[in-house]
């Protein structure tokens, strides 16, 4: 009886592997098959995302609004014209470059005047007379960028490209949120997309080639696996072995790499396994029992032990179930809290209107209440000229409302030089009917020679009033309030305003939006948060900082005008 169950025991481990390996080889096909389906799918979505991209730029190189605008070179409406084009068409970015590699238009305005004659896509498009597919990036170590271009005719003469480029990161986006990890390869191994952004810009062999290589034990039990990448379709990644299926996308003569994990497999296997083992462990208990009857007990705890995986599956199938119930909730939850994310920026708008407003229309009413003196002593002369003030604000209030729209999309409009020390002039003048009405003393220190920065003429204003006005704000209880102006013009323009107020509270959330010391009523916070935004837009800062031995110092710095033009020429 011993030597029988010996037997038996040894049979069993046999038929455990050859069943192991038989039952993997069966699920590993049809996994291999779905895989296949899958890779292809993903392929054709890719391919055809492509070859969609490729119709825009022969669309656009015979548009006439485009053609004209090379050759006059009044590029004055046309980046609108490729913004809605690529809304339309849902692109990544249309770029209209002149014979010299220049960008005159572009849906992404940011990109304006940007040098990309060393580009591939300009070079080799100008030299050819088709479409052409340029892929960059691929040998610096950064992103890849797809691009079509083409030139852009006038007869037998080229006077611009116009390109297009083409946004795979959806692509890449759909693999990594259904959790699949596939490699596209061009012709030469190199990885151009990928669901994982670390193996971009590397070859294919060599992300395989990383992975230390399994023991011995766990090749013994895993599936062919062989040395050769031809005859090897598993490999090994992340500790765990994975189907590899390869396919060609017919596109530049890249392939498509889908690697399928072989968990759901193995599930089935060591069920069928248990299953199996089961049954032969019945067996043996049986043969056991005529030995020795304490067998008997082992094959009870046996039973029991099936019985616990019943109820454990049972509760995983519920536990499955209340996550795809939460999974429902928390996408209802996002939806609601888009909704509101949407309607706080409808209010902070409407709060920055109303917080930008403010200024002018006290200084109207500060005029108003002067023009009627003036009228009742007849002085007919100075209340024309109040009045004229009242319409240069009311002229002010519409380029702020303009501005605040510019403010919420976070966009530049076209810049000017101005000399600072106009706009500081300027600002006081606005300033004057809340400066007649305290004993502040005005200290201005600037050189006599222009002070000059790109700007907006109205933005910069914005900054200044706001510095004026908490500066007046913060000495209000003052025995004798001081506010020192100061223009310095080095490498950069630096427009410094100190008071001898009670200074800075907290600095860190000085520049936050709603961040205010004021009574309610009084302030919304609104104000350093938009100045702050401006300077930035501006290509400046604006920084804040406790004056010694009292008060507090609001500097910004802006450009030179010089130094803006000769970076532009570079």
């Amino acid at each position: 009886m011993r030597i029988a169950a010996g037997v038996l025991l040894v049979l069993s481990i046999a038929l455990m592997l050859a069943s192991n390996h038989w039952l993997t080889l069966r699920f590993s096909e049809s996994l291999r098959a779905e895989s296949q389906l899958r890779a292809a799918l993903y392929s054709g979505n890719m391919v055809t995302l492509l070859r969609q991209q490729s119709l825009v730029p022969q669309l656009l190189a015979r548009d006439p609004v485009l053609i004209t605008a090379l050759q006059s070179k009044d590029y004055t409406n046309t980046s609108q014209r490729l913004i809605e084009v690529a809304e339309d068409i849902n692109v990544e970015r249309i770029l209209l470059l002149d014979q010299q590699g220049r960008v005159v238009a572009s849906s992404e305005r940011r990109e304006l005047g940007a040098a990309m004659a060393e580009q591939p896509f300009f070079n080799t498009a100008l030299r050819d007379q088709a479409t052409i597919f340029t892929v960059t990036g691929e040998d610096n170590g950064g992103d890849i960028r797809f691009h079509y271009a083409r030139k852009v005719t006038d007869g037998p003469n080229a006077i611009g490209v116009v390109a297009v480029e083409v946004d795979m990161r959806i692509v890449e986006m759909s693999w990594r949120n259904r959790n699949d990890m596939v490699a596209v390869t061009d012709a030469s191994d190199r990885i151009v997309l990928a669901s994982r952004p670390e193996w971009r810009n590397n070859t294919l062999t060599n992300v395989l080639a990383s992975e230390p290589p399994p023991s011995n034990l766990r090749q013994a039990f895993s599936v062919q696996y062989r040395d050769t990448a031809e005859d090897n379709p598993y490999v090994f990644m992340d500790g765990q072995q994975l189907l590899r299926t390869e396919i060609k996308t017919g596109f530049r003569g890249w392939r498509l790499t889908f690697f399928a994990t072989l968990q759901e497999v193995r599930t089935k296997v060591i069920g069928y396994l248990a299953l199996e083992g089961l049954v032969l462990a019945l067996l043996m208990a049986g043969l056991l029992f005529l030995a020795n009857k304490q067998l008997q007990q082992q094959s009870r705890l046996i039973a029991e032990e099936s019985d616990q995986l019943r109820l454990l599956n049972a509760r995983l199938s519920n536990e499955i179930e209340e996550r795809q119930k939460a999974e429902r909730n928390l996408e209802v939850a996002e939806q609601s809290l888009e909704q509101a994310s949407k309607l706080a920026a409808i209010g902070q708008m409407s709060a920055a209107v109303s917080h930008e407003l403010n200024q002018p229309l006290a200084a109207m009413r500060t005029y108003l209440a002067g023009a009627r003196l003036l009228l009742q002593r007849d002085r007919i002369d100075e209340a024309l000229s109040s009045f004229h003030r009242i319409d240069d604000l009311l002229e002010r209030m519409g380029k702020i409302t303009r501005q605040m729209k510019s403010y919420a999309r976070k966009g530049a409009d076209t810049l000017v030089e101005v000399d600072i020390r106009d706009a500081v002039e300027g600002s006081l003048s606005m300033m004057a009917p809340q400066l007649g009405q305290t004993q502040v003393e005005i200290r201005k220190t600037m050189p006599n020679v222009p002070v000059r920065v790109l700007a907006d003429p109205v933005r910069l204003d914005q900054i200044i009033v706001n510095l004026l006005r908490n500066a007046l704000e913060a000495v209000t209880d003052e025995e004798q309030p001081m506010i020192d102006l100061l223009v310095v013009q080095g490498r950069q323009v630096s427009l410094s305003v100190r008071d001898n107020g009670h200074g800075i509270k907290d600095p860190d959330a000085l520049f936050e939006p709603f961040y205010t010391t004021k009574k309610p009523g009084e302030g919304v916070g609104l104000g350093l948060a938009i100045s702050a935004g401006i300077a930035k837009e501006l290509g400046g800062r604006l920084l804040a900082r406790n004056a010694e031995p009292q008060g507090a110092i609001f500097e910004l710095r802006l450009p030179r005008a010089d130094a803006r033009a000769a970076q532009a020429a570079e």
